[in-house]
């Protein structure tokens, strides 16, 4: 049996990481196809040194967020290998594109992370999710909620819960990222802080945004982003001294950094659930997530630039915050479901 796996980001390496392992542990052969839509060495390549992934079969280099760029070049890979399953993950630009490359071939699709939605349609990655659930013949969703979302939407797909395989990831990681990542932070207590969703790189957004963060009072360590690093440069955005703005880091030290803070400011999906498996408040800068249920359990605070100080100086985690988004077995479930379930 044979899976085609396409990535192309930051949170999808992550993601392939536990799976990948548990794919091989259950005899399915996996092709990786890199999109290339993150090139930026330490969004990309770094993940497959740290996390000992195998090396990508394809390496499209597309340097692109343009599904439609993206998808005649995937359909290309496909043709050739011909897999029993289309793997895709989360709500990126090339998670679309493997779909409609999928559909377009007649490949049976299968999504990890299927079924969460934040009601926000002006996010590219709300309209991602859908679409590519709609294409999806296999949906691994990560808790019952985001089942009872694709049951409501009515979609063909089989759907099934099988939790999240960033906690996977979380939980074998962690530990030697506390070990072994070195990670320059300061003395006093900070917030780790990320910013790349494209409503927040937007000029007079980003800039509102970093005048909220120099004066919330909060010392902060801000990985920054290529298209965020971008932005700021061409239209002057200057962060303040406590706002210790560095380059891209790796994975494991990510994960240092995180666990190492005091609260986690983020626009990231990702590492709003890793704020929560670490325990630590979070305070999310959008109007909505599909992660709902780190807000619903007090864990993670929705804030716009003028309640960002508010938000910080709140923020607490619960001590009796319950388990989200499964066991940390997830992969094995994605595995055997596709060795099971695989089609015709």
């Amino acid at each position: 049996m044979k899976t085609l796996s396409v990535v192309g980001n930051r949170p999808q390496f992550i993601k392939a990481a536990p799976t990948s392992v548990a794919l091989r542990e259950r005899g399915i052969d996996e092709v990786v196809v890199h999109t290339g839509q993150h090139y930026d060495r330490e969004l990309s390549q770094v993940f497959f040194e740290e996390l000992g992934l195998a090396e990508p079969q394809y390496r499209l280099d597309l340097r692109t967020a343009d599904p439609e760029v993206m998808q005649p070049a995937i359909a290309e890979q496909l043709r050739a290998e011909q897999p029993d399953w289309v793997l895709v993950y989360g709500d990126t630009n090339s998670t679309l594109a493997g779909a409609l490359a999928a559909e377009k071939l007649g490949l049976p699709l299968a999504h990890v992370e299927a079924g969460l939605r934040s009601g926000d349609l002006s996010m590219p990655e709300e309209r991602n999710r859908i679409e590519t659930d709609k294409r999806a013949a296999l949906l691994f969703c990560p808790d019952e909620r985001s089942q009872e979302t694709l049951v409501g939407e009515g979609v063909n797909g089989r759907a099934e819960v099988v939790g999240d395989v960033m906690a996977d990831a979380t939980r074998v990681f962690t530990p030697i990222a506390r070990e072994r990542a070195q990670v320059d932070v300061p003395d006093d207590p900070y917030a780790a802080l990320t910013i790349h969703r494209e409503a927040n790189t937007k000029p007079d957004r980003l800039r509102e945004l970093i005048t909220a963060l120099n004066e919330s009072g909060w010392t902060f360590v801000f990985p920054v982003h290529p298209r965020t690093r971008k932005v700021m440069d061409e239209h002057g955005i200057e962060p303040a001294p406590p706002l210790h703005a560095i380059e891209p880091v790796g994975y494991l030290e990510m994960l240092a950094l995180l666990a190492g803070s005091a609260r986690v400011v983020t626009d990231s999906g990702g590492l709003q659930k890793e704020a929560y498996w670490l325990r630590i408040p979070c305070v999310t800068l959008r109007p909505s997530t599909e992660w709902v249920d780190t807000v619903l359990a007090g864990a993670n605070t929705l804030a716009e630039p003028q309640e960002i100080a508010s938000a910080l100086e709140k923020a607490r985690f619960p001590e009796e915050a319950p388990p989200l988004y499964g066991d940390g077995h997830a992969a094995e479930r994605i595995a055997e479901a596709l060795y099971t379930l695989q089609p015709a």
